[in-house]
Parts: C-alpha cells; structure tokens; sequence
C-alpha cells in the first residue's frame, strides 16, 4: 500500500446465503482525496460503508485502513482514528443529551456524559467545530428538541471531535429542505478545504448533494462498481443514466452537478 494510502479495497466481497449483495470490489483512497460514493437503492452503498466503518467484515478480500489490514488490528482502537456520521449514529444518541455534549463525549468514544474527565482542549474543540458548523448556540439545547438538519450538522461535529483521518458521511443532507441543505453543503465544503483536513467519503442517492471540492466518485450498480475515479470524468450523463437507467442529463455549475431527466 502506497504510503499516502487511506485505505485500500482488494477484492472484497459480501455473502448472504448464496446470493452476493456487494462485489467483488477494488479501490483506494489517498490523503487529501474526497470521495463520493452513488448509486441506486440496494446498489450496495451502505453495505460498503460498514464495512469501511469496520461494522462488518467482507466474506471475501481484503481491507486496509489507516495502515491497519481489518482482521489483523484491535478495531476498537483503529475506530478512533474513524469519524462517522450517519443515522445508525444517531439513533443512539440520548435525546436528552444536551448537544454540547453530544459532541464532546466522542473524545472517549461514548454516547451518553457520565463521569468522564474533558480537559480544556476537549472542551474548546466541541465548541469550535459546533461553531464551525453553525450549532454553537444550539450548545446547551437537549439534542431531541434539534431539528434534522440541526442535527446533522451536529453529527458531523461529533465524527470530527477525535480530529480522525478518516470520515465517513452516510446521506448527511438527507431529509433537509433546500435551505438547510444548501448551508450544510457550503459549511462542509470551507472545513474540507483545509489542508488539514480529513480524507472524506461521501454517501449519498442524489448529484445534487455532493459538495464543492469532491475530488472523486465511485458508481455502484447492483453490488459491483460501474465506474470510478476523477468526478468530472465520473459524474456524467453518460454515466448516471447508465447507472440509474433513466436517460437523464447532467451539469455542472461553479463545482457543483445537477441532474434533470430528459426524454
């Protein structure tokens, strides 16, 4: 694996009984790269992205992330170098959690403040990335009261809080209304800017929700992917028609892409 290597897929594969739902599959994220993942309902996408979230293991192949092969590492501690944001994700959260906390208890991987100790750095990077995402004066509000959208926006907050080199967005603008996804979009794509920032994976059903700056994109189509790489050789209307077998036209507008069926 090449040294500015995320993560590599090889060869994997995904069994249930004797049907194949997901592969074989083969790709790599590098450092730096922003990756959207498209495709169809039941293309395989969120069987994918547990297992790069190490929720599952793939029948077959291999899996390596952040230098460490799944299978051969403790996955407790390689899932703190993982931020996740995705609705499996919340549903765990304490609706009576208060949001600032909310954030601040991923720093020990947990959902729920009991007893745990958070020093002054953890407590200013909660406030900063809810800042970032435009939640701070949602900070003392019970995460239950928290709109979707405003809760989306604090679970990208909450997948940052361990500063991982590697995020995993599973439909973050899902379920918002024009507005909220439009300002979720924009404030994603100034974090990701950042040289700092995180290798991103992004999962999502529609063109219109991927964010400017993604770099690449990967197509699913019953299990096995269509096409991969650079997005603007990607995200095409060539390509989305094929997928999604509807003749539909694609354009792309100051990094951004749409999408409009046509007869």
């Amino acid at each position: 694996m090449a040294t500015d290597t995320v993560l590599e897929v090889s060869g994997v594969s995904v069994r249930r009984g004797k049907e194949t739902i997901l592969g074989p599959i083969d790709f790599a994220v590098r450092a730096g790269e922003r990756w959207v993942i498209l495709g169809p309902n039941g293309a395989g996408k969120s069987t994918l992205l547990e297992i790069l979230s190490t929720r599952i293991f793939p029948t077959t192949g291999t899996v390596t992330i952040l230098d460490s092969t799944m299978g051969k590492v403790d996955l407790f501690e390689l899932r703190t170098r993982i931020g996740i944001a995705s609705a499996k994700t919340s549903e765990n959260i304490p609706g009576e959690e208060i949001v600032r906390n909310v954030v601040l208890t991923a720093a020990y991987a947990v959902l729920g403040r009991w007893n745990e100790d958070y020093d002054l750095w953890d407590e200013s990077r909660a406030l900063a990335l809810l800042t970032t995402f435009g939640v701070r004066e949602l900070g003392e509000r019970f995460y239950a009261s928290l709109s979707e959208g405003e809760r989306k926006r604090v679970q990208i907050a909450r997948a940052l809080m361990t500063d991982p080199e590697l995020l995993l967005l599973d439909e973050p603008a899902a379920g918002l209304d024009v507005g909220g996804r439009e300002d979720l979009l924009r404030r994603f794509a100034n974090f990701s800017s950042d040289s700092s920032a995180p290798a991103t994976i992004l999962v999502t059903h529609h063109i219109e929700e991927i964010p400017v700056g993604t770099t690449h994109a990967l197509l699913l189509k019953n299990g096995v992917i269509a096409v991969s790489g650079p997005i603007e050789q990607v995200i095409t209307s060539e390509h989305i028609s094929a997928v999604f077998e509807t003749s539909i036209e694609v354009s792309a507008i100051s990094g951004r892409f749409f999408a409009r069926a046509i007869n």
